[in-house]
């Protein structure tokens, strides 16, 4: 005769709920959802470059303000010719892009960064100019 123990219910639809939550916020992060229709343009000085895993990553101060700004994901990003050495801390910097809907927050998904008059295309398609 074989016994087998189960968990609790509850247990496992915790943890099936709570596995959802967190994917659910990754998504929704490294989607557009989060992010206001219409691009903006952001001019500043670069304060920090980060190339680490879930995406590549600026900090811009632009008029007293220190923006996070998203790039594409490693492969966008490469593909654009951003890479170690293409800018450095200090740098002046435009980014064209999306900012959060939460008017807040200082987060902004680039779609494009110029730096020293190179133009970075993360994301071609979505470019939009007037």
């Amino acid at each position: 005769m074989t016994f087998m123990t189960t968990r609790p219910i509850a247990t496992v639809f915790t943890a099936i709920a709570l596995s959802a939550a967190i994917a659910g916020a990754a998504i929704a992060h490294h989607g557009w959802a989060w992010t206001e229709g219409e691009q903006t343009t952001l001019e500043g000085t670069i304060q920090s470059i980060s190339f680490a895993p879930p995406h590549p990553s600026l900090t811009v101060m632009s008029e007293g303000t220190v923006w996070q700004i998203d790039l594409g994901n490693p492969r966008q990003t490469e593909r654009s010719g951003f890479a170690e050495g293409s800018a450095k801390v200090g740098d002046a910097i435009t980014v064209l892009g999306n900012r959060s809907q939460d008017e807040n927050e200082k987060l902004m998904k680039a779609v494009r960064i110029t730096v020293a008059g190179k133009n970075f295309d993360m994301y071609p398609e979505r470019i939009k100019t007037n």
